[in-house]
Formats: C-alpha cells, sequence, structure tokens
C-alpha cells in the first residue's frame, strides 16, 4: 500500500508465526493442538466436576469455576487464528477482526488477573478467619465479585479499540504473532501514539499491577497467620491448599510482565524470544491451571475419580 500522507487503515494485517521456523509449522502445531486439547477439555471437566459435586459447591470452587471459564475463553481466542496459520497457511486477518480479537483477549487477560486475586483473598480469609469465612464470602457475595471483575475489564478495555481505530497506519501490516496485540498494531501506525502508550500503561498498572501487588499482600498477611500456628502440621496444611493457587499465579503473571516489558522496551530483543513469551503467556496457562488444580487439590481429584469409577460402572 502507498500511504500519500492522509487518514489511511489497512483492510487486513498479516499474522506472523515463529519467526525463522516457517517450514516446520505443521510440526510444530503438533504440541500446539495438544495444549489447546488439555486447555479445553481440562477447563470443561474442572467446570462439570465443580457443577456435579455438591462438596466443592463453596467460594474456593465457584472463583476456580471463573478461572477455568477464562481460560476456555483464552483457549478458544487464540486457537482459530494460531492452528490457521501453522495448519494453512492464514496469515490475512480483517482490520475489525483483528480490533475484536485484541479487545477479547486483552479483557480475558485483566478477568484472569482478577479472578486469582480473589482467589488469594479467599485463601487469606480462610486461613486467618476460618470462622468468620463462610459468612464473609457467602454465594451472593461471590457472584458480586464476579461481576464486577467482568464490569471492570470490559469498560477500562472499552477505549482501546476506538483509540487504535483513529491512528493512520503506514504500508507495514505485518503483526508480530499469530494473535491480535494491543501494542503490537499500535507500533504499526506512523501517527503519534502517545496517548494509546499512555493509556495502555496507566491501565495495565491500575488493574493487573495493582492485582499483582494485592496478591503478595494476601500472601505476606497469609504467611504472618501460618506462622504464629502452634504446630508444624498446622502449618503445612495451611500452606498446601496455596500451592495451586500460587502455580497459578506464577505461571499467568510472569510470561505476561515479560510480554509487557518486550513489546515496550525490548526494541532489540530477537524476534522469535518476543513470540515464545507471547506463546507461553496465552497457551500455556489455560492448558496447565485445570492440570495443576486436578493434581494438588484432593477435592477436585477425589471428584474425578468418583466420576470416573461411575462411569465404568
Amino acid at each position: 500500500w502507498e500511504f500519500n500522507g492522509s487518514f489511511y487503515q489497512p483492510s487486513a494485517f498479516l499474522m506472523m508465526g515463529i519467526p525463522g521456523l516457517e517450514a516446520f509449522h505443521p510440526w510444530i502445531s503438533i504440541p500446539f493442538c495438544a495444549l489447546y486439547l488439555t486447555a479445553l477439555l481440562g477447563n470443561c471437566v474442572i467446570l462439570f466436576i465443580i457443577r456435579k459435586t455438591q462438596s466443592l459447591h463453596e467460594p474456593m470452587y465457584y472463583f476456580l469455576s471463573m478461572l477455568a471459564v477464562t481460560d476456555l475463553g483464552l483457549a478458544l481466542c487464540t486457537l482459530p487464528t494460531t492452528l490457521g496459520l501453522f495448519w494453512f497457511n492464514v496469515r490475512r486477518i480483517g482490520f475489525d477482526a483483528c480490533l475484536t480479537q485484541m479487545y477479547f483477549i486483552h479483557i480475558l487477560s485483566f478477568i484472569e488477573s482478577s479472578v486469582l486475586l480473589a482467589m488469594a483473598f479467599d485463601r487469606f480469609i480462610a486461613i486467618s478467619h476460618p470462622l468468620r469465612h463462610p459468612s464473609i464470602l457467602t454465594k451472593t457475595t461471590v457472584l458480586k465479585i464476579g461481576l464486577a471483575i467482568v464490569l471492570r475489564g470490559m469498560v477500562s478495555l472499552l477505549p482501546i479499540p476506538f483509540l487504535l481505530k483513529r491512528l493512520t497506519y503506514c504500508g507495514k501490516t505485518e503483526l508480530s504473532h499469530s494473535f491480535c496485540f494491543h501494542p503490537d498494531i499500535m507500533n504499526l501506525a506512523c501517527a503519534d501514539i502517545k496517548v494509546n502508550v499512555f493509556y495502555g500503561m496507566i491501565i495495565l498498572l491500575s488493574t493487573v499491577g495493582m492485582d499483582f501487588i494485592f496478591i503478595v499482600l494476601s500472601y505476606i498477611l497469609i504467611i504472618r497467620t501460618v506462622v504464629s500456628l502452634t504446630t508444624k502440621e498446622e502449618c503445612l496444611k495451611a500452606l498446601n491448599t496455596c500451592v495451586s493457587h500460587i502455580c497459578a499465579v506464577l505461571v499467568f503473571f510472569i510470561p505476561m510482565i515479560g510480554l509487557s516489558m518486550i513489546h515496550r522496551f525490548g526494541k532489540n530483543v530477537p524476534p522469535l524470544v518476543n513470540t515464545l513469551v507471547a506463546y507461553t503467556y496465552l497457551v500455556i496457562p489455560p492448558a496447565l491451571n485445570p492440570v495443576i488444580y486436578s493434581i494438588k487439590s484432593t477435592h477436585i481429584r477425589q471428584a474425578l475419580l468418583r466420576a470416573l469409577r461411575r462411569k465404568r460402572g
């Protein structure tokens, strides 16, 4: 496309796979298929088990259900474009379709961050104030928290697509990934993007950044409570209920922070590193979270085994 100085938007963007390994995309798609299949089946199983098991109808597992729904959404957002590129070399994505995918990817990421914070709060109340836990986190309270999380993500990110649509784009239309990401699209513009950069940073710090800080504070308070317990067995039992959540937090936040830093400050980072961090951020957590909770949560594991025995019987 030629750019003559007037307002211009491309009709489509071109997505990239894994740089330097384009010839191996069909083979690379095999582990991606395994991860997507694990994410879809694993999170559906978690939801089914929680719904069917009456003893799991408590705040910790309601929040786990929210996490599973969010992970399903993230997997379904990136699956069509990623596997379409790896299998059929479909690189083209329409401008509006790209903005829509980007909006939902970011919303679901923000929701996952908030759900992880809600789960940290649940663990803090359960360990520090076990007798008050049922009265503080009632079903109504959990529902209100869930609605607040969704509304916060939707409202805070609503201006992003409009901020991108107002920009003028030059001839370069190649994205860095097989999905649409706000900093990636923003950097293709040849207009002033200071507003986009400023708003993106403010929203990221005030949502995901604050969530992470409050999660860390929750665990500081949890550790203080655990240390004050009388016996070593009580300490280990209390900490064991947090292991799955800590793993989920690390799996989500480490690659997300890494990807955000790379897009904003890592101009000299090799494209392969950028791509691998992006896939780690969006594909790995939805696949790993159900595995982590199935292995570490005794109640989930027992309910799953009971369901399998009933099927065999």
